[in-house]
């Protein structure tokens, strides 16, 4: 198993057009062969006084935090499905423009699962 994970600074007042927009990336990533897409937003974090979910993002007032994990068989699976992905009329018409959300905040990358049940 491999896993990417996604953190995203949204502004609460675009929620709609977010959720819309990661319902379509969800569909996207199952067509190139993700095994399963998770988007949560932030209910329950605070900021802190070293780090926190929103210092992360450097979320602005009247924005939260959205974090997604996509799960793959492998490294190599993954690899795969980022290529399909890249493909994929989602994101060949794409207009970064257009984004709910500060692309230039968020971060992402990949985990080798230590343990799970």
């Amino acid at each position: 198993m491999y896993i990417d994970f996604m953190v995203i600074p949204v502004p609460t007042a675009n929620l709609k057009a977010y959720k819309s927009m990661v319902k379509k990336s969800a569909a996207a990533w199952k067509r190139s062969g993700a095994l399963a897409y998770l988007e949560a937003i932030a209910d329950d974090v605070k900021p802190g006084k070293v780090t926190s979910f929103p210092q992360s993002v450097k979320a602005k007032a009247g924005e939260t935090v959205g974090c997604a994990y996509l799960v793959f068989k492998n490294k190599t699976h993954r690899n795969q499905c980022w290529k399909k992905m890249m493909a994929d009329p989602f994101i060949k018409n794409f207009d970064p423009k257009t984004m709910p959300f500060d692309g230039k905040r968020m971060f992402f990358g990949g985990f080798k699962p230590l343990v799970s049940f």
